[in-house]
C-alpha cells in the first residue's frame, strides 16, 4: 500500500475499517441458520397466525415476500411487517428482508393509501434521470414507511414482442442503452431510500411469446446475442442489489433440455457471474410457477437452484408452509450428504448478510402503525408523478404541423366518456373547443356525431385507449379525416398501427388520470413536448425518437 497516493490510501483504509465494522456487527450463524438466510418465503394472511409465527421462528428465513393476501391498509401492513420481524428477532434470528412487487402499471401490490404508479415505460419516456431517480426514491419511501425494505423491481426485460403475455407494459422499453439509463436511475432512487432493488427477469423474458407462470419459454439466441442486447440493461444497472433469474430455457448455453435458467449453473455461474461479473445477490423467480413445478419437486428444485449458484430461493405464494419447510430441510440434507459444499452456503449467506448490513437492517426497530399514512407522504409523491407525466408526453410525429394547436385554428376534442375530466383539462386553454364524448367502445351513432363535428373544424384531436384491441375505437379514428386528425393514445403505443395515416400521434404511456391534463398542456402549447419513445414502433419510429 506504500505506493498508493495519500488520499487513495486513506480511502482504502476507511473502506477496510468500514468493511471490518460491518463484518464484526454481523451475527455468527449456524449452518442451518445460514441456509435459512437463503430462502425467500411466504406466509399467507393479513395477520400473522400462530402457525406462521412458529414456522418463522423454527426456520428463520432470510426474507419474506408480501403477496395480495398480505396486503391491506398502510396501518395493517405495518402491523404485519412488525409481527414478522418481532417473531424472528425474539427467536434470536437475523431481521428479515421483506419484499414485494411494486413495479407500477400492471403490477403494483400496494394500492390502498399508496401513490398509484404509472407503467414503467413512462419513466424512460421522460428522458430525465434525475426525475426518474426521484420517483424511485418516492417508491422506496412508501415501502419503508410500512416496513418493506426490498422491491422486486424494476423489470429489466426489453419490450421486444408486443404479444408477450407477461412482460408487455411492465418493461421500461425496447432499446438496451436507453432502457438501461432509466433503470440505473430508478435503482439508485430505490437505494437512496434504503430499499434493495431487484432487476428481473434474467437473462431476459422480453422476446418470448409465452408466460413462465404456465409454461417454459425458450430464449432462441446465442450468448453473444444476449450479451449484446438482453443483458445490456442488467449491466447498465449493475449497482442493483439483486438480480432475479427467471424460468426460461436458454439452449445455446444450457445443454440440458428444458432446464430453466433459474436452475442452470451455465446461466447463473457461467453467464451472470463469470461473463458479466455480477457479484450481487442472485435469486430465483418463484418456484411455484408451472415452468418449474411441472418438471421438479419443490424440494428438488430448491437444491438444484443452490447447486446452480443461486443465493436466494424464492418460494412463491402457491407453496404451503409444510412444503416450504421440506424445501429448507432438503437443502440441509444435501449439505450434510456433501451434495452442496458448506462453502457454497457460507458464500451466499454472507452475501445476504452483507446487503442487510449495508442498509442498516441488522438492528430492527418497530414502526408505529398509526403514523404509517403520514410517513408515506402520498400527496407530495402524487405531485412528483404529475411532473413525470408532463415530462413523458411524447409527440411521436406531427406530419401536418397540427400541434400545438394555434389560437386561430378551430379544434374539436373527441374524448372517452370514461375520462370525463378531459373537458376541464383541455378546456383550461380554449373556451371554443367543439366537444364529442364517446364510449370506450363507441356506438355507430357516437362515431357519426364525432365525424360530423370533426368535419366542421381545422383540427380534430381524438383520445384512444388500447385501440389496438378495440375495433370500435379503430372504426372511429379511421372515419375521421386523417390529414387533420391528431391521435392521443393514453395506454398502448401500438394503437398507431391501426391508423398509421393520421397526421399526428401523441403518447402519454399510461392511462392514469394525470395523463389527460399533461397531454392537454402539450396539445395547446402550455408545456413543451419533452418525451421520447421508450419502444420502437417501426423502422421510422425507433426508440428514443420524437417529433422535431
Amino acid at each position: 500500500m506504500s505506493n498508493i497516493p495519500g488520499v487513495a490510501r486513506a480511502a482504502v483504509l476507511l473502506c477496510l475499517l468500514l468493511c471490518a465494522r460491518i463484518t464484526a456487527a454481523q451475527p455468527s450463524l449456524t449452518l442451518e441458520q445460514q441456509i435459512g438466510q437463503m430462502f425467500v418465503l411466504t406466509v399467507h394472511g393479513a395477520q400473522l397466525p400462530e402457525v406462521g409465527r412458529d414456522f418463522l421462528q423454527r426456520w428463520q428465513p432470510g426474507a419474506l415476500v408480501l403477496f395480495n393476501s398480505n396486503i391491506g391498509t398502510p396501518e395493517a401492513i405495518t402491523r404485519l411487517t412488525n409481527s414478522y420481524q418481532q417473531a424472528i428477532t425474539e427467536a434470536g434470528g437475523v431481521p428479515l428482508l421483506i419484499a414485494t412487487d411494486q413495479e407500477g402499471g400492471r403490477v403494483q401490490r400496494l394500492t390502498d393509501g399508496f401513490t398509484t404508479l404509472p407503467a414503467p415505460a413512462l419513466l424512460t419516456a421522460a428522458n430525465d434521470p434525475a426525475l426518474v431517480r426521484a420517483v424511485g426514491r418516492a417508491v422506496a419511501d412508501e415501502l419503508r414507511a410500512v416496513g418493506i425494505n426490498m422491491n422486486l423491481a424494476p423489470v429489466a426485460d426489453l419490450e421486444l414482442n408486443p404479444n408477450n403475455p407477461i412482460i408487455w407494459r411492465r418493461s421500461f422499453g425496447s432499446d438496451p442503452e436507453i432502457t438501461g439509463q432509466a433503470l440505473a436511475a430508478y435503482v439508485q432512487g430505490l437505494q437512496d431510500g434504503g430499499v434493495l432493488a431487484t432487476l428481473k427477469h434474467f437473462p431476459g423474458h422480453g422476446a418470448t411469446d409465452s408466460d413462465s407462470h404456465v409454461e417454459l419459454p425458450v430464449l432462441p439466441f446465442s450468448q453473444a446475442q444476449v450479451l449484446a442486447r438482453e443483458a445490456v440493461p442488467f449491466e447498465r444497472a449493475e449497482n442493483a442489489d439483486a438480480i432475479m433469474v427467471t424460468h426460461i430455457w436458454f439452449p445455446e448455453i444450457e445443454p440440458q433440455a428444458n432446464l430453466p435458467a433459474s436452475l442452470s449453473p451455465h446461466v447463473i455461474g457461467g453467464l451472470l457471474r463469470d461473463a458479466m461479473g455480477y457479484d450481487g445477490i442472485v435469486m430465483t423467480d418463484a418456484l411455484d410457477m408451472d415452468a418449474v413445478d411441472r418438471q421438479y419437486d419443490y424440494a428438488q428444485a430448491a437444491v438444484m437452484a443452490i447447486q446452480a449458484g443461486a443465493d436466494a430461493v424464492t418460494v412463491g405464494p402457491g407453496i404451503g408452509l409444510e412444503s416450504q419447510a421440506r424445501m429448507i430441510q432438503a437443502v440441509i440434507d444435501a449439505v450434510q450428504r456433501g451434495d452442496i459444499p458448506a462453502a457454497r452456503i457460507h458464500e451466499s449467506a454472507q452475501r445476504i448478510l452483507d446487503a442487510k448490513a449495508r442498509y442498516g437492517l441488522l438492528d430492527w426497530q418497530p414502526l408505529d402503525p398509526a403514523s404509517a399514512a403520514d410517513r408515506i407522504q402520498k400527496e407530495a409523491h402524487e405531485a412528483l408523478i404529475a411532473d413525470l407525466f408532463q415530462a413523458g408526453v411524447t409527440v411521436v410525429y406531427d406530419h401536418g404541423d397540427l400541434l400545438p394547436v394555434p389560437p386561430d385554428r378551430s379544434v374539436a376534442v373527441i374524448f372517452l366518456a370514461t375520462r370525463n375530466y378531459t373537458q376541464a383539462a383541455c378546456g383550461t386553454y380554449r373556451d371554443d373547443i367543439h366537444w364529442s364524448a364517446v364510449a370506450l367502445h363507441p356506438a355507430d351513432d357516437e362515431i357519426a356525431r364525432a365525424v360530423d363535428i370533426a368535419s366542421r373544424v381545422d383540427t380534430a384531436i381524438v383520445f384512444t385507449e388500447n385501440a389496438s384491441d378495440n375495433p370500435q375505437q379503430q372504426a372511429l379514428v379511421r372515419a375521421l379525416p386523417p390529414e387533420k386528425t391528431a391521435v392521443v393514445a393514453l395506454s398502448s403505443p401500438y394503437d398507431w398501427q391501426q391508423f398509421p395515416d393520421v397526421a399526428a400521434y401523441v403518447l402519454t404511456h399510461s392511462p392514469l388520470p394525470p395523463a389527460v391534463p399533461s397531454a392537454c398542456a402539450v396539445l395547446f402549447g402550455a408545456a413543451p413536448a419533452r418525451g421520447i419513445l421508450p419502444e420502437t414502433l417501426s423502422s421510422d419510429l425507433p426508440a428514443g425518437s420524437h417529433a422535431d
